[in-house]
């Protein structure tokens, strides 16, 4: 009797955790086309994210609006970030 009751608990447990969103496939699970786009976002992301950190780092601090350090860790949030800053960060000369 107690057994029962420990896999209701986990049951329930369980179904709060992924309430509303279908839980994370695993690499293995992938279709061929799933990977091939995720490795296209991916490599999407970090393309722009290093090509922000290489523009930040070469530009000087007075055609940057704001600190460097602060866009610096912004262009580390994915696709917001890089983007936010080609927008927002840099300053025509």
């Amino acid at each position: 009797m107690k057994q029962k009751t420990v896999l209701k608990k986990h049951a329930g447990k369980s179904r709060k955790k992924h309430a509303g969103r279908s839980p994370k496939k695993q690499w293995k699970d992938m279709g061929p086309g799933r990977r091939a786009g995720t490795m296209v976002f991916s490599l999407v992301q970090v393309s722009l994210a290093v090509a922000a950190w290489i523009d930040l780092a070469r530009r000087p601090a007075d055609q940057v609006r704001g600190k460097k350090g602060i866009w610096a860790g912004v262009i580390a949030v994915n696709y917001i970030g890089p983007i936010a800053y080609f927008l927002k960060g840099r300053q025509t000369a």
